[in-house]
């Protein structure tokens, strides 16, 4: 592996030592504050677990795609080389953010999307071991290359990619939390929140399918996926229908895919992977089978 991708795997790395730190520190905030609802000690080891499994296998797709197919995507794009680094780095940081909004919606309108990210919505809690609640399927599944070509067909080096990418996210680690109710309204204008996200985890009606952004809220609120904490009424989180029982992190990760498969078997439809989640029982209105 380029000693470039060695650094960017060393700055994934240390970045996930002080997502631990911080999750230590919010659930001694709560204990202090007496509330011992907010974290759940197997839940948030099994979270914590997901997340590490999630990185591995990350981690191992990612290097192989830069080192082997990101080259080879990369010449059929624009090869946008920006002279002014100040520039690029502006352009590659909303190219990375819409790119996002787009790969998150597909999770949530395709089944088989779904399928590779229910697990990050299927606790009943919300603080930020949830954002490490992580599909170690995703990338094998091939979704997460949503996010990247797009990125790659613009024509920014692989590196700086990689590092826009993990930056995005380490961003949206710090939106899962209850600890932090409003931000500046500026900033809740612009920018995703708490706020904002924690009615993305919910699964009330007014919640399902809203705030998809990762950095930037913007997106939302130009395609009209945008509802404010205040609009959502009360937030409760999980996905609601066929909520799991287990904590897990193999079976959170597995079975949906299993059910998913099990529906195209039993239905012989193969339109279920690409149709919405719930397309199922709209169309064939089934019941246990």
């Amino acid at each position: 592996m380029p000693s470039d991708f060695i650094h960017a795997l060393l700055f994934i790395v240390g970045f996930g030592s002080i997502f631990i730190g911080i999750i230590l520190l919010e659930a001694w905030y709560w204990r202090r504050r007496g509330d011992v609802t907010k974290y759940r000690l197997v839940e948030t080891l099994s979270n914590m677990t997901s997340g590490v499994m999630y990185k591995l296998t990350d981690g191992l797709v990612v290097a192989l795609f830069a080192t082997i197919g990101f080259d080879w995507v990369w010449q059929f794009g624009l090869q946008y080389q920006p002279s002014n680094m100040i520039i690029g780095g502006i352009v590659l940081f909303f190219v990375v953010d819409f790119s996002f909004w787009f790969f998150h919606v597909f999770m949530h309108k395709v089944r088989w999307g779904w399928a590779s990210h229910v697990i990050h919505h299927s606790s009943h809690g919300y603080n930020f071991s949830t954002a490490l609640r992580q599909n170690f399927l995703l990338d094998l599944t091939g979704v997460q290359f949503l996010w990247w070509l797009p990125v790659a067909l613009v024509g920014f080096d692989k590196l700086s990619v990689v590092v826009a990418i993990e930056l995005n996210l380490v961003y949206q680690f710090f939106i899962h939390t209850q600890a932090i109710r409003k931000l500046p309204r500026w900033f809740e204008f612009i920018f995703n929140t708490p706020s904002h996200h924690r009615v993305h985890h919910g699964s009330n009606p007014a919640q399902i399918d809203r705030n998809f952004g990762g950095v930037l809220i913007i997106w939302d609120r130009i395609f009209g996926t945008f509802v404010a904490e205040e609009d959502a009424g009360e937030i409760k989180y999980g996905i609601g229908v066929r909520q799991p029982t287990t904590l897990n992190p193999i079976r959170l990760s597995v079975d949906e895919f299993i059910c998913m498969w099990c529906d195209v078997c039993y239905y012989k439809d193969v339109r279920i992977l690409w149709k919405e989640p719930d397309w199922v029982e709209s169309h064939y209105g089934r019941g246990d089978y």
